[in-house]
């Protein structure tokens, strides 16, 4: 397929991001406070632990059941937000034995809480709930429950909801600032369907009303948005991948008829592992296994449960985004997808507006994957042909506060700049340093952009500020304008904002040389007769 068809089906794909679906700066509504801030309502306590106990009915599209909440108090409080979405109801909450009054805002709910919250007090509540959820109508980027069936006739159901919010299927604190230490996941479903969902199979009961509930728990503090549930005529194949922590649990689920074409197919996972464990670290969820679950739409990145729907196709459905052939390397999805252990499920965004920590190292992973594999020159084709897909409309940095996602140019402009930040640093040890450090010294944490700003810039010993700001926070792509004239070089940057002085590699007549551009006008004394800019700097050219 020719490049232009190849970025027009990814950019239709990230046109239909959350972010997009969002309103414009100043026309925030009520509803995107109550979702993307951190309210008085939610400050004041740490979740500890979920038991999410629910039945799915396939056939009515239906959920019903309970969510207990277990959270430490900070401070003194009478009032806990909740998040559920409409249709969902809550019909009842419970503490101590005392059924609780509350308050619904929109799709924020504010219960009224009767026990004194002492502070360092370990307290629960549980939210009883039913309905029927939000239909995805094109997974994951809208988000919701996929109710589907499978080529046989069988139920193949899945959620998918960042973005939109855990909370358009279960009760639970829908921001990313605070994440469980554990979880369990209890989920009754119809007799002959497996549900698999993230963390480890405790138990399985089959029930005497011919429906079966299984029991997974997460011991690990997990996102909201990375819970879910697939359900469906899984057949289930396994493999031990010997990594940086020893005996990694690789278990792979996939629908019964696709089970052989699987286990060629899903040979890139343990590939994926060994390149991500070198660049990122070692897995960070070895004691909740890893999971490639198949389900009904493309994928997403659910913790642990990794879930894939690309058709068995190498590249993106079948297409290379970058153009370049190496994106047909790869099935996108396992390696896309599972790169977000790293960079989502083990560092997560405190606010929806930096994403691009998720999207931006996810989507240079792709290209790291190529770099273990097949080379530096490789990787490099791969990610500047990513370029193509790059729109400049807005920065990649969103409104804080609001749940409002920056630009989708988060996947390919955030990587382009990661790898020009590569080159600056000119030095590949370095570099991997840096990317398995931040894993490590972020380890299970949620972070904000300047917190990973910070740390690279300590690790470089660089003074990293105004090159962040030009590429996060700016939709300019820098602009080299230069003249060769009379044995002179004259060049200098335009489309920066204040102080962006970012040094760039060029070639004079075939020899490498370093310039260091800034806002004003510089002269090279050089007998040269061409000029180059290396390939590998994110900015643009203009002859003058």
């Amino acid at each position: 397929m020719k490049k232009k068809a190849i970025t027009a089906i990814f950019l239709l794909c990230l046109s239909l991001s959350f972010a997009q679906l969002l309103q414009e700066k100043n026309n925030f509504t009520r509803q995107d406070s109550l979702r993307g801030s951190i309210t008085p309502e939610r400050e004041w306590w740490d979740l500890t632990y979920y038991h999410l106990d629910i039945e799915v009915k396939p056939d009515e599209k239906f959920i019903s059941g309970k969510n207990t909440v277990q959270y430490k108090v900070l401070k003194p409080h009478n009032r806990i937000q909740i998040d559920l979405q409409s249709p969902l109801q809550i019909e009842k909450v419970i503490q101590n034995g005392k059924e609780l009054s509350f308050t619904s805002e929109m799709n924020a709910h504010f219960i009224n809480l009767v026990d004194q919250q002492e502070v360092n007090t370990i307290n629960s509540l549980t939210l009883h709930y039913k309905g029927h959820p939000r239909e995805a109508k094109r997974a994951p980027w809208d988000g919701g429950l996929s109710w589907k069936k499978d080529e046989n006739g069988k139920h193949f159901v899945a959620t998918s909801c960042q973005g939109l919010g855990a909370s358009v299927w279960w009760p639970n604190k829908d921001h990313m600032y605070d994440e469980p230490d554990s979880m369990l996941i209890s989920v009754t479903n119809p007799k002959g369907l497996t549900n698999v969902s993230n963390g480890r199979l405790r138990n399985l009961e089959e029930n005497d009303d011919n429906t079966v509930t299984s029991h997974w728990f997460v011991s690990n503090p997990i996102n909201n948005y990375g819970v879910n549930i697939n359900i469906g005529d899984y057949t289930h194949f396994s493999e031990t991948y010997n990594g940086e922590k020893g005996a990694l649990d690789m278990d792979y689920w996939v629908l019964s008829d696709n089970l052989e074409i699987a286990k060629e197919h899903f040979k890139d996972a343990p590939k994926m592992m060994k390149a991500f464990e070198h660049w990122f670290g070692s897995y960070p969820f070895y004691e909740d296994s890893f999971k490639l679950v198949e389900v009904p739409y493309l994928g997403m990145e659910h913790q642990s449960s990794v879930t894939y729907g690309n058709q068995y196709k190498k590249g993106y459905l079948g297409n290379d985004l970058s153009g370049t052939g190496w994106g047909l390397k790869f099935d996108f999805i396992i390696i896309h997808e599972a790169g977000h252990e790293w960079f989502a499920n083990n560092i997560t965004y405190r606010d929806a507006a930096d994403m691009w920590i998720h999207e931006g190292f996810t989507a240079y992973s792709e290209n790291l994957f190529l770099d273990y594999y097949y080379g530096k020159e490789a990787s490099a084709d791969y990610v500047i042909g990513t370029r193509a897909n790059i729109q400049n409309d807005r920065p990649l940095i969103g409104q804080y506060n609001v749940n409002n996602e920056g630009s989708s140019d988060m996947y390919y402009k955030g990587a382009n700049m990661l790898h020009t930040l590569r080159q600056l640093i000119e030095d590949d040890g370095l570099w991997r340093e840096i990317l398995r450090g931040l894993n490590k010294e972020f380890y299970h944490q949620t972070v904000s952009s300047q917190q990973v700003e910070d740390y690279i810039s300590k690790r470089t010993n660089k003074d990293l500020t105004s090159f962040f700001n030009q590429y996060l926070r700016d939709v300019r792509i820098p602009t080299l304008e230069y003249k060769m004239k009379d044995g002179k070089l004259n060049y200098r940057y335009t489309n920066i904002i204040k102080g962006f002085d970012m040094p760039i590699q060029v070639e004079l007549d075939g020899y490498s040389h370093w310039l260091f551009p800034n806002s004003e006008w510089q002269v090279l004394k050089t007998p040269a007769k061409t000029f180059n800019i290396d390939r590998d700097f994110y900015i643009e050219t203009k002859e003058i």
